[in-house]
């Protein structure tokens, strides 16, 4: 009698499917919960996207960002949005060398691997808008010359919520921008206790210095071209294209997600299917993702908002109304 035959994958992703355990286990190692937003944050890298982080002082956004830098041996530069911070603090500006007889570029700290941009909606608009063109084309202009960005390039950025006193919205141009938008809770009773025993003994400051670098520049770039040969059927493409076209059509929300959204939803998926070690995707994967990928880009009518319909449940609703392919 012929055996069962055993399913092969198409390509080799354990190590992979290893490097990226290691990333994760460092992370875990100092903040407590939210496994799942550490699994976002590192989809985000490989596909080379960024995250926007949102939640209130004091529960780990700044901290989980530190503690990727110091996972990864590329560089990283901090920025703290102010309300009185200019463009030119963050992208650089152009300066006269008296030694030189001669204007040169000096470069701001945007110039860096991972930048973890503190407080985002702290700035006003002006200066948010400073972020367009590094945010999706990796690179600035700046006097008519172009300076890309270092190579994997990720901004990662933290904002309290729009309702605390002293913030600014930010505009749906630049939210467009951000692949995920995750929301951060508070801990729950386990997770606090679990806290606190670990500050009693001494063991978060330790963790943290004991922490090193587990991938480089050169390793992402080849995960990232490694997660864009995952296998993705036509089906999961049509599925992708069915739920983006649902939130331009649904009669609770007046702006609808745009193509980026679309494609942040393809690489997305590639790069979560491989760090759980496939080489294909799922309609499970596009599932888990299309919450923190769509619900920032759509606004919901006033009238709907009044009832209390936020963008998060018009989202899920779309998710289970949107046939899945078999």
């Amino acid at each position: 009698m012929e055996e069962n035959p055993v399913f092969q994958e198409r390509s080799d992703l354990g190590d992979f499917k290893n490097a990226i355990k290691s990333v994760r286990e460092g992370i875990n190692k100092i903040v407590v919960g939210n496994t799942e937003v550490t699994e976002l944050i590192v989809v985000a890298l490989i596909s080379g996207g960024h995250v926007l982080l949102e939640g209130v002082p004091g529960i780990a956004k700044t901290l989980l960002a530190k503690i990727l830098a110091k996972s990864l041996n590329i560089p990283f530069s901090r920025i703290q949005f102010t309300p009185d911070l200019m463009p030119s603090d963050i992208l650089g500006t152009t300066i006269f060398n008296i030694q030189k007889s001669e204007f040169e570029f000096k470069r701001g700290p945007v110039f860096s691997g991972l930048v973890l941009i503190d407080e985002i909606n702290r700035s006003p608009a002006k200066t948010q808008a400073a972020l367009f063109e590094v945010m999706e084309e990796k690179q600035i202009t700046m006097d008519g010359t172009r300076y890309p960005m270092h190579n994997p390039f990720m901004v990662l950025a933290t904002q309290n919520p729009i309702e605390q006193e002293g913030t600014y919205r930010l505009p749906e141009a630049q939210l467009d921008r951000f692949m995920f938008k995750i929301d951060m809770k508070y801990p729950n009773l386990e997770d606090e206790i679990e806290i606190l025993n670990r500050e009693n003994e001494g063991l978060l400051m330790d963790n943290l210095d004991q922490i090193q670098p587990v991938l480089n520049s050169e390793e992402i770039q080849h995960f990232h071209k490694k997660a864009k040969t995952i296998r993705v059927e036509k089906s999961i493409l049509d599925y992708i294209a069915k739920m983006v076209l649902d939130t331009r059509n649904n009669k609770s929300l007046y702006l609808g997600a745009s193509p980026r959204a679309s494609l942040a939803l393809l690489n997305g998926s590639k790069a979560y299917a491989a760090i759980q070690g496939r080489d294909f995707v799922t309609p499970d994967d596009i599932r888990f993702l299309a919450p923190y990928i769509l619900k920032h880009r759509v606004m919901v009518h006033p009238e709907r908002e009044i009832e209390g319909i936020d963008s998060e449940k018009i989202i899920q609703q779309i998710i289970q109304k949107t046939e899945v392919p078999r």
